[in-house]
C-alpha cells in the first residue's frame, strides 16, 4: 500500500512539475509512512526527490518510531543543540543534491521554523506550492480508509446519544462538551479529536462556530451540536440540531427547511456532479424558503485524515466528484440574537450515486 502511494506521489509531482517534496508532520506524512510527529520546536521533515529514497530529517528522541515506519526512510537525526541544526540539515541534504530543483511545500503546513533551515541549507532550490500534489493525492479513499472512516463515525454516533440525557434546561455548554469530549475516548475514539465539539445554545446557536460557553440551556433553545471522532486517523465530522421544550414557529420551520436542504445536498452527490452542483442543490432549498441571506458558508468539505481537506463543496467549484471521494453535507440558517440550525452527515461517493455514512435521526428532537 504505501509503495502504491508512492507511485501515485512521483506521477502527481512530475504532473506538476516538481523534483522533490518537503513535507512537515501531519497528514501527509502519515498517509505515505505511518508515523505521526508533532509540530514542536524541533523541526521535522521528510524530503523526497523523484528516483530516491525518502529522507527523514528528525530529533535524535524521535529515532524510535522509524521502526513503524511503512516503508524503508534514510533517517537523519540531530541532537538537542539549536546550534548544530543548520549545519545538520546542510548535510542531511547534500547528497540529494537539491541544487536548483523545484521543492514542493504544502501551504497549510509548512511553518518559518522548517522553511528557513530549508533555505539556508539549499539556498538556489526553488520552492512553490504542493498543495495540488497533496490534495489530489488523499482525494479519493480506499477500502481500508472507508472502513476507518465508517468506524469514526460510528464511534461519534454512539458517543452523542450517550449524552442525550444531559441535554436538559440549567446543564452548561461546558458541561455538555466535556461530557461528549469523555464520552468520545471512551467509546474509541483516538485521543487527538478532529475538532474540539462546538456545543451552541440558544443565540449562540447563530454563530456557525461558537466556542462552548458557561451558558445555561434554557426552555425554547435550539442547541446546535458539532462533534467528531478518529479512528486510526480517519475523522468523522456531524452535526445535529435539538430543541429544548418548546420553541418558537420560526425556529421551527428554520429546522424543517434546513433538514430539506441538507436531503437536497446528499441526493445531489454522485459521479461527474460537480462540487458546485452539491452546493447548489443544498442552497436553493434555503434560498426558495427566504432565509438565503441567513446561509452564511458553503455546504461542506472534503473529510479524511484531516476534517477539512478537498473536495470543498462550495457554490461555483467545478471540481467534479467521483468514486472513494468523502465529503460533508452540512446547510444551516443562522437568525442572530435568536438561534441557528445546522444538520450535518459525512457522504461517500460511489459508482452509482452517494451514501451517507452516518444516519443519526435528521427529525428535529425536543428534550
Amino acid at each position: 500500500m504505501a509503495e502504491t502511494r508512492f507511485e501515485r506521489l512521483r506521477e502527481l509531482m512530475d504532473q506538476n512539475g516538481l523534483n522533490a517534496i518537503a513535507l512537515n508532520p501531519g497528514p501527509t506524512l502519515n498517509y505515505l509512512t505511518g508515523l505521526n510527529f508533532h509540530l514542536m520546536e524541533r523541526p521535522t521533515i521528510l524530503v523526497y526527490v523523484i528516483g530516491q529514497p525518502p529522507l527523514l530529517i528528525l530529533p535524535e528522541l524521535e529515532q524510535a518510531k522509524l521502526s513503524r515506519s511503512r516503508i524503508p526512510l534514510q533517517a537523519a537525526p540531530y541532537s538537542d543543540d539549536p546550534a548544530t541544526w543548520p549545519e545538520a540539515f546542510r548535510q542531511a541534504l547534500k547528497p540529494l543534491n537539491l541544487g536548483n530543483l523545484n521543492i514542493g511545500l504544502e501551504p497549510v503546513r509548512m511553518r518559518y521554523l522548517e522553511m528557513d533551515y530549508l533555505q539556508q541549507a539549499v539556498p538556489a532550490a526553488r520552492f512553490t506550492s504542493a498543495s495540488g500534489v497533496v490534495g489530489e493525492l488523499r482525494l479519493h479513499k480506499d477500502s481500508v480508509e472507508i472502513n476507518e472512516m465508517c468506524k469514526a463515525v460510528a464511534i461519534a454516533q454512539r458517543s452523542l446519544l450517550d449524552i442525550l440525557p444531559m441535554i436538559k434546561t440549567g446543564v452548561t455548554e461546558k458541561m455538555l462538551a466535556a461530557e461528549l469530549t469523555i464520552q468520545l475516548l471512551r467509546n474509541g475514539s483516538d485521543s487527538e479529536l478532529p475538532f474540539q465539539p462546538i456545543i451552541a445554545s440558544g443565540p449562540n446557536s447563530a454563530n456557525p462556530h461558537a466556542a462552548p460557553t458557561d451558558r445555561a440551556l434554557q426552555t425554547g433553545d435550539l442547541v446546535v451540536i458539532d462533534w467528531g471522532a478518529r479512528s486510526n486517523g480517519y475523522c468523522s465530522d456531524l452535526t445535529r440540531t435539538f430543541a429544548v421544550g418548546d420553541i418558537d414557529p420560526e425556529l421551527r420551520t428554520i429546522y424543517e427547511t434546513v433538514k430539506q436542504a441538507n436531503h437536497a445536498g446528499r441526493a445531489a452527490g454522485k459521479p461527474a456532479a460537480n462540487a458546485g452542483e452539491v452546493d447548489q442543490a443544498a442552497r436553493t432549498v434555503i434560498e426558495r424558503a427566504g432565509y438565503g441571506e441567513f446561509f452564511t458558508h458553503r455546504t461542506g468539505h472534503g473529510l479524511g485524515l484531516e476534517d477539512h481537506e478537498p473536495p470543498y463543496i462550495f457554490n461555483g467549484n467545478p471540481q467534479q466528484l467521483s468514486t472513494g471521494m468523502t465529503y460533508t453535507v452540512e446547510p444551516g440558517i443562522y437568525l442572530p440574537d435568536r438561534g441557528g440550525v445546522r444538520i450535518e452527515d459525512d457522504m461517500l461517493v460511489t459508482e452509482t450515486g452517494s451514501v451517507s455514512l452516518s444516519d443519526l435521526p435528521r427529525e428535529l428532537m425536543t428534550l
